[in-house]
């Protein structure tokens, strides 16, 4: 039996600035989109305008950096460039040229 490989996303989010609601959010339609490639989720806590999120270690996500918080559809594309490249994302997916 082929067991997927572990793993394991992190978002880093800024309590001060109450974004647990959408870091959750994030998180439900990650587990759901990648059910069987996600084998840990964590919600971490910070301070400072922190929204981070990491799979595997390689941050795939900064709203510092980027300047802004993603679209869920961006999310999920970086999320799946890293877990499982070949999986299809539906209308979710990039458009390809």
């Amino acid at each position: 039996m082929v067991t997927p490989m572990d793993n394991h996303i992190e978002i880093h989010y800024c309590n001060q600035c109450r974004w647990l609601l959408r870091s959750a959010w994030m998180a439900q339609e990650l587990l759901t989109t990648f059910a069987d490639e996600i084998t840990e989720l964590t919600l971490r806590p910070g301070t400072g305008g922190v929204f981070e999120v990491s799979v595997n270690g390689k941050q795939v996500w900064s709203r510092k950096e980027a300047g802004r918080f993603p679209e869920i559809t961006e999310l999920k594309q970086r999320v799946r460039d890293e877990v499982a490249p070949d999986k299809g994302l539906g209308h979710s997916d990039k458009k390809k040229d």
